[in-house]
């Protein structure tokens, strides 16, 4: 039985488009979501899996099974509201035990429109999505809308992700200035380093942007600008910035239209870093293409190793494409792999060989962790200092961990980055 769970929950319906069915008991709104099901590994941070934009036109599956159990708080979104269409876990939690909580997140879905189901086996889910991939699904917490094979038949008509610009949905409205850093924590711990200086001018495409990335962005000595998905480079550059960051987002890298002319032409003069989205999109910008992944990468463990130490971080990661590894030296840019996923070998970084470029496929400023690559904040402010300063960086120097100039020491990373 679900533990906290008021009585007499009305049933919902899980309908996958293989035919495949999952009943259970609905909480959060009750509506019809539909998207892509995919599931993600994380312990911990169900709030920020919430409010991830990557996740618009998906529907997410917890495996780990229980949820609910600290509430939700103002703090730990990741965006102003949730864009996912549905969420499916095992076992909800309707009354939080957390002294950060101001609400449950039953009452939080039902805020935001988001269908939930619980009670279903998500192991038995979870194998199906392995074993067969990812496929369109329909979850109904409408108690009118309880048809299993309507409900198939819906999800087999919906044409999923491939090749729909999902950024234009969830990216902002207008450039806006980001001037808050992360969360200082509880009175007693250790004080953080302060913001390095001197102070760089950043802007940021927002394709589905997670405030972590402009909190870390901020401690680290950016003053940042966040503008619109498909804001022109002449606009970008109008701006003045020191450098440009390419954000996480949603969907097919393919189908968000323009942005590769966008980010050629300020590659020519900015120092970037793009992280998931992002590095995808700089891939594509390079001449790369991207492919369409099984089931994708969704969690906190997945181990991405760097190639030029040999070392193995723990990450977070949230995508369903990757770059093609042999598309960008087919391209003829200097671009060299950095950074592979050890479970499938696919693309987790790249770097230009000549040019301030570089990016990863993870995330780096996941909260609540794992913080393994923090340290990646660290090396594109040095890369952006030394670039500043006149120097011939490139991303390739600054990968393949390049000092700090001596003649430059506030290219040096905050204190606080891992060593």
């Amino acid at each position: 039985m679900t533990r906290g769970r008021p009585p007499l929950l009305p049933p919902a319906l899980l309908a996958l488009a293989d035919g495949t069915v999952y009943r259970g008991h609905a909480f959060g709104a009750r509506a019809v979501g539909v998207g892509e099901v995919c599931f993600n590994t994380s312990i911990t941070g169900y709030q920020e899996i919430l409010t991830d934009p990557s996740y618009a036109g998906q529907m997410v599956v917890m495996t780990y099974t229980q949820i609910g159990n600290v509430g939700v708080n103002p703090e730990d979104e990741e965006s102003p509201r949730p864009f996912l269409q549905g969420f499916i876990v095992k076992e909800i939690f309707h009354e939080p035990s957390n002294w950060r909580s101001a609400e449950s997140l039953d009452a939080y879905m039902r805020r935001h429109g988001i269908p939930g189901v619980a009670g279903i086996d998500t192991r038995a889910l979870v194998r199906r999505i392995r074993d067969a991939g990812a496929q369109v699904g329909v979850l109904s917490t409408n108690p009118g809308r309880q048809d299993a094979a309507q409900l198939v038949e819906q999800a087999r008509r919906d044409p999923g992700l491939e090749g729909r610009d999902l950024a234009a949905e969830v990216t902002c409205d207008a450039p806006y200035d980001w001037a808050q850093g992360r969360w200082q924590g509880i009175e007693g711990q250790v004080p953080r380093a302060g913001r390095p200086g001197p102070v760089f001018k950043l802007v940021a495409l927002d394709y589905g942007i997670k405030r972590n990335i402009v909190r870390m962005l901020h401690d680290h000595g950016f003053d940042v600008t966040v503008v619109p998905a498909h804001t022109g480079a002449d606009e970008i550059l109008a701006l003045e910035p020191d450098a440009i960051f390419l954000s996480n987002g949603p969907g097919d890298p393919a189908a968000v239209r323009g942005t590769q002319a966008v980010v050629r032409r300020l590659a020519e003069s900015k120092p970037i870093f793009g992280i998931c989205l992002g590095h995808q999109i700089l891939g594509l910008a390079l001449g790369g293409r991207t492919l369409k992944l099984k089931f994708g990468h969704h969690g906190g463990n997945q181990p991405g190793q760097d190639l030029a130490t040999g070392k193995v971080a723990i990450c977070a990661e949230n995508h369903g494409y990757a770059v093609d590894a042999d598309s960008l030296s087919e391209a003829g840019e200097p671009v060299e792999i950095t950074h592979v996923n050890l479970n499938d070998g696919t693309v987790e970084g790249l770097a230009h060989k000549t040019r301030p470029l570089f990016s990863v496929q993870y995330h780096p400023e996941a909260s609540p962790g794992p913080h393994d690559a923090a340290y990646f904040f660290g090396r594109f402010r040095e890369m952006v200092a030394r670039h500043a300063a006149g120097e011939a960086v490139t991303g390739a120097q600054i990968a393949a961990g390049g000092g700090a100039s001596r003649s430059n020491p506030a290219a040096a990373p905050p204190t606080d980055a891992p060593k």
